[in-house]
């Protein structure tokens, strides 16, 4: 069975503990990029990482984009939302039916 997993600093993630999704309190770049590939080749069908920590490992996600499995979804921290996981949902929508469905003004 596939589980959920989420990354980014302490006091952004540790209430999604009480969800019963894994936590991983991660601040430093290199290190979040390591876990992030784990996490990816293992159980972890969906992974949702901090806006501010995925903009620091940002290539690392491309590189999982292509993938089915997992799922890396970009939700803010408790620094406040920077507008990346809004964006890279419509890049993948539009990705997936080859326009932009949910915010064209047409």
């Amino acid at each position: 069975m596939y589980r959920i997993a989420v990354l980014g600093d302490y006091d952004s993630i540790y209430g999604f503990a009480t969800l019963g999704l894994d936590t991983f309190p991660v601040t430093d770049p290199a290190e979040a990029a390591k876990k992030l590939h784990q996490l990816a080749g293992g159980e972890y069908a969906v992974i949702y990482i901090t806006e501010s920590l995925a903009a620091q490992i940002e290539h690392e996600i491309e590189k999982l984009r292509e993938q089915v499995v997992p799922a890396v979804i970009l939700i803010p921290g408790v620094s406040g939302n920077t507008g990346k996981g809004i964006e890279s949902v419509r890049k993948s929508v539009e990705q997936a039916v080859g326009s932009d469905i949910l915010f064209s003004n047409n």
